[in-house]
């Protein structure tokens, strides 16, 4: 998965600042919440335990305090954008299942250990990247890196790691895969500088965070069908541009600031015509899918849902609230699982038509 790698590496970066899919910052404390280190005064017993909570934050929070900085910097208490990076790839494997089977189930798991590694090392690079950009922004301050609770040098040996453990994962797919990975490469590494040069980092973005639509019908086919592949890829860069230009709209003033660009910045007012137009281009393409992949009715149901949701969500975005930007953009993951879904769905309804076509027979 190098093109798992590559579109892992982007996930991580910022949104305004690198691309918007951010690796989100960790939150402000609340006013009056205890500082690291500080004492407080002992709780009555009833009053000491904590209500068990499975939320990435929660886990993130009980683990060892010296692994928290690390955990916190590759956004494990963030899990939204390992959703996002991840979901193109659940389409592709879904759409390369064979009539009337569920998607690989192994092959599933073996992408989505390689988004969470992946969209971390992104966000690590990030981090390394933008260290003096976060320190000026209130809202990134506190990020491991800017913050000094992680040296350039221990990131550089994290980096390592999680890399490494991404390519044991890449290794476990075809040759040809792998070589669609490694193809990735140009992007990641000229990806982190388009915020800086262009009005279209989310656009970059896009090309390199939706790799994995093309590498996992690869991984289970030994290659790529263009008449699938390449308008799969297609949707999943109009939905980046769409997702993410929501989200950049939450740190247009800092972006201004600081000198990067966004197409929140290039859109301003007309912003949502702009999504419309993605929309509308990210349904065609995923129509077009649906046909070359003989696609059955509850896929095109899915579609409708799908286009329902942006629907909704265009018309109701205020591009002027923070709040309302990052909960339209957090519900795109609504999204792509209602086309997963949908293409699940689609693949079981094969069969019974085969089986009905045959009964008639």
């Amino acid at each position: 998965m190098l093109g798992l790698l590559g579109a892992r590496l982007s996930l991580g970066l910022r949104a305004s600042a690198w691309g918007r899919v951010r690796c989100f910052p960790v939150l402000t404390r609340a006013a009056g919440a205890p500082q690291v280190g500080e004492r407080t005064a002992s709780a009555p017993p009833e009053a000491r335990g904590r209500p068990l909570s499975l939320s990435a934050a929660a886990v993130v929070s009980s683990a060892p305090r010296p692994l928290q900085p690390y955990l916190r910097l590759m956004r494990l208490d963030k899990p939204i954008g390992t959703w996002l990076l991840y979901l193109p790839c659940t389409w592709s494997i879904g759409l390369a299942a064979e009539p009337g089977c569920f998607p690989d189930w192994y092959m599933l798991s073996l992408f989505g250990t390689g988004a969470i590694l992946m969209r971390g090392a992104g966000c690590t690079i990030n981090d390394m990247w933008d260290r003096d950009y976060d320190k000026k922004v209130t809202r990134t301050a506190n990020r491991p890196i800017a913050a000094g609770d992680i040296s350039t040098v221990q990131s550089f040996v994290f980096l390592g790691g999680q890399l490494s453990l991404a390519l044991g994962v890449l290794l476990c797919l075809n040759y040809y895969s792998i070589a669609l990975g490694a193809a990735s490469l140009l992007l990641v590494i000229t990806y982190p500088l388009m915020k800086r040069i262009t009005y279209w980092p989310q656009l970059a973005l896009g090309l390199t965070f939706n790799w994995g639509a093309l590498l996992g019908w690869s991984a289970i086919k030994g290659s790529c069908d263009p008449s699938v592949c390449l308008p799969l890829y297609f949707s999943g860069v109009m939905w980046t541009l769409i997702y993410d230009t929501i989200y950049a709209h939450q740190d247009k003033k800092d972006d201004v600031l600081i000198g990067l660009k966004s197409t929140a910045l290039l859109f301003k007012e007309n912003t949502k015509q702009w999504l419309s137009g993605f929309s509308v281009a990210m349904l065609g393409a995923l129509s077009l899918v649906g046909v070359n992949s003989s696609q059955t009715a509850p896929y095109y149901t899915a579609l409708a849902a799908v286009g329902a949701h942006l629907a909704h969500q265009i018309y109701t975005l205020d591009i002027h609230s923070p709040a309302d930007c990052w909960h339209k953009f957090v519900s795109n993951r609504t999204v792509g699982m209602i086309l997963f879904l949908g293409i699940i769905l689609g693949n079981l309804w094969k069969e019974k038509k085969t089986d009905q076509i045959n009964k008639q027979r």
